[in-house]
């Protein structure tokens, strides 16, 4: 894979009373990458099912290739690389994946040179219940000689430290008015294997010390990416073997690998869905459209 900075901001180039995260909005990099089968492989190995896998890349399976690859001695605490390079840098320790939004032009496979630019689109600086958050939208475009495969909106949120004498908030229920349903349940080889799959260095998914010590969750996090992958997998399953145009998704809590959790689906009408996933206490962990 080739990582070309198209337009990256040098902290190097600023002093500290200078710095503005909106600085970063309308920062680019872009990676070239042929699309290998090695990756689709693992993913069916992780789903339990049989390899060699179709040469055709699952919805989702895209987050599995273009990849950081920054160097060791680049990686901040948490394990992730430190901020301040293509994304803003926030002073905020907690980072977590809310959501996205995708739309599927043409299918990915096995061989394929694509071009991927991502962007930065906006940064907001906001006063929640819990403290202080930043939100970060990325967008990515993936590209090809025939033109565009997917164009995603990423949403990032950067959090305060967990404050553990904080008044704790009732989450929302999720629906039980389902058409489908799996049980899924999570534990650390399953969340290494991915972590490994999408050479993610991100603590809070293979560190229990870690998360539980430094960030205050009360177990390992199941990757935002992979719940949805797998929400995206019912819908095809259960959709009559239609097409996935378009996925919006929004996590609203976390989910840990101390208790299975089920995803869930019901059809709105011809060509659309919902599906969600509920936590172990019925909470609703993730919400989602699938339009296809």
């Amino acid at each position: 894979m080739v990582v070309f900075p198209i337009n990256t901001i040098s902290l190097g180039n600023m002093t500290n009373n200078k710095i503005k995260l909106s600085d970063w909005i309308g920062n680019q990099e872009k990676r070239t990458e042929t699309i290998h089968q090695q990756s689709l492989d693992g993913f069916a190995a992780l789903m339990d099912q049989d390899v060699p896998a179709s040469s055709f890349v699952p919805a989702g399976g895209h987050w599995m290739y273009f990849l950081p690859n920054d160097r060791q001695s680049n990686l901040a605490n948490d394990g992730h690389s430190y901020k301040g390079g293509f994304l803003p840098p926030v002073e905020l320790p907690r980072r977590m994946w809310a959501g996205g939004r995708l739309t599927f032009n043409r299918p990915i496979k096995s061989g394929d040179i694509i071009d991927k630019i991502s962007t930065v689109k906006s940064v907001a600086e906001k006063d929640g219940r819990t403290g202080k958050l930043v939100f970060v939208t990325v967008e990515h475009e993936l590209t090809g000689p025939d033109g565009r495969y997917i164009h995603e909106e990423h949403d990032v949120v950067f959090r305060e430290a967990a404050d553990p004498n904080a008044p704790k908030k009732e989450p929302e229920k999720a629906s039980t008015d389902f058409d489908w349903s799996e049980t899924i349940t999570p534990d650390p080889v399953m969340l290494f294997r991915y972590s490994a799959l999408t050479f993610n260095g991100h603590r809070i998914h293979y560190d229990r010390d870690y998360v539980m010590q430094e960030e205050g969750y009360p177990g390992l996090i199941v990757h935002g990416p992979l719940i949805g992958t797998l929400l995206m997998k019912l819908a095809v399953e259960n959709m009559d073997g239609k097409s996935l145009k378009n996925f919006e998704f929004r996590n609203f809590n976390p989910v840990f690998d101390t208790a299975p959790f089920r995803i869930c689906g019901k059809k709105i009408e011809d060509g659309l869905c919902s599906v969600w996933a509920m936590g172990p206490d019925g909470e609703l962990a993730v919400s989602a459209t699938a339009q296809f």
